[in-house]
């Protein structure tokens, strides 16, 4: 079996980690796997970029130009809405064509428009996986509060003047509309939440949708490696970038000035350990919890020795269709406290293998995190066990491969 994996890049941002996991996972498990990108940045025989640099900066260029120009000349909202009205050209691409099956991955920012993914699923089975809820919106990766993705979009909050009912959200859904009647597609959520998130969009709730999680490295992440120091107890908290407002840092930051507030002396036992870029310096200027800033860790080996030296691994996310932190500090051994709204609920047992705390409410986040460090009895090799049984490499690209060869089937 042949597969091409076509995401943005092979290893810039989530998507394009785990994407770039799964294309090795395949090859483990024997598929003539590789992988389509924009943006190269790994040294793999199985990565190509799809098109020249210029081709690909140029469908960037001229998207947002379009999409600048619909939304009243306003930056504010630039990056966080996606129209796919430009792309390159993949179905000329050889190893498309020599493709058994075709999985779409994160192929915004310019890499695919819809058009393009049209005449991809006339000459190949396609694979959708969804790593955000673009495909069930609009315009926009994540809908937050917003529901109009349950009823056509229009009126959108991220556009200006978005009290039009056929803005450019509204435009965009009758284009995906159309694109989904008239294609065969199977769309995979990486978690209950998002699939749930799509049998109510007014897009994909007559769609057929598989969830099959995102695979991660759980063997790189041993809890015989746990390294604490000092009997000081440790809780960390990572993301690409700390203070992204997703990420929901500013309830971090309350839930741990309650717990120092309300257990002086467990908080004087313990510490809290960021990593990840921070754009505001004063991000983390009203926190009384004492704590330490890593910046940025690269590779592996790096998490793996943050994780290590760490008892509790913490994730306040307003809204995360699967975060990879949570699941690989839970294979090293830390007991996870987060939010409960979005694919957390996939991984996390509430009150038997971490906690769940109400989305939004730091007194939650903070009776979480007391709770991990005083109540949890469960082991650092039970909690390996857990994520490995539900995320390992292998158990992932078996599910894959069964989806694959049904498309085969049906095709």
């Amino acid at each position: 079996m042949k597969v091409v994996l076509v995401n943005h890049s092979d290893s810039l941002g989530g998507a394009s980690v785990v994407t770039y996991r799964l294309m090795e996972a395949l090859i483990a498990q024997g598929v003539d796997a590789r992988m389509l990108v924009v943006k190269k940045s790994t040294g793999s025989p199985y990565v190509a970029e799809a098109a020249g640099r210029f081709a690909g900066r140029m469908a960037f260029l001229a998207e947002h130009m379009r999409i600048f120009m619909r939304n009243g000349f306003d930056r504010s909202t630039l990056f966080k809405i996606s129209t796919a009205t430009d792309g390159l050209p993949l179905h000329r691409h050889p190893w498309v064509r020599e493709a058994d099956v075709v999985a779409l991955n994160w192929v915004n920012q310019g890499m695919l428009s819809l058009k393009e993914i049209g005449r991809l699923a006339r000459i190949r089975p396609v694979v959708w996986t969804m790593h955000d809820m673009w495909c069930a919106t609009g315009v926009c990766h994540h809908a937050g509060t917003c529901d109009g993705y349950l009823d056509r979009c229009g009126h959108c909050p991220l556009i200006k003047g978005g009290r039009v009912k056929r803005d450019l959200s509204r435009v965009t859904w009758m284009r995906k509309s159309g694109l989904y009647s008239s294609s065969e597609i199977r769309f995979v959520a990486v978690s209950n939440w998002l699939a749930e998130r799509c049998r109510h969009s007014s897009l994909l709730s007559h769609m057929p949708v598989t969830v099959i999680p995102n695979a991660f490295p759980v063997e790189d992440f041993p809890p015989s490696a746990r390294t604490a120091e000092g009997g000081r107890r440790r809780i960390i908290m990572g993301a690409a970038r700390l203070d992204d407002p997703i990420k929901g840092l500013p309830f971090a930051v309350e839930a741990l000035n309650i717990l120092a507030d309300s257990c002086p002396g467990l908080a004087e036992r313990a510490e809290a350990v960021f990593f990840g870029a921070v754009r505001d310096p004063e991000a983390f200027s009203g926190l009384r919890f004492p704590h330490r800033l890593l910046g940025g860790l690269s590779g592996r080996d790096e998490l793996a020795r943050a994780y290590a030296g760490a008892d509790v691994v913490l994730s306040t996310s307003l809204y995360e269709t699967l975060p990879g932190t949570v699941i690989e500090g839970m294979a090293a051994g830390c007991v996870p406290v987060a939010t409960n709204r979005g694919g957390q609920g996939d991984i996390i047992d509430h009150l038997s293998t971490g906690y769940l705390a109400q989305a939004g409410s730091a007194r939650d986040i903070a009776e979480g995190l007391r709770w991990a460090l005083c109540s949890a009895t469960v082991t650092p090799e039970e909690l390996h066990g857990h994520v490995s049984a539900r995320f390992s490499a292998e158990s992932v690209a078996r599910r894959y491969i069964g989806l694959f060869n049904e498309m085969l089937k049906i095709r």
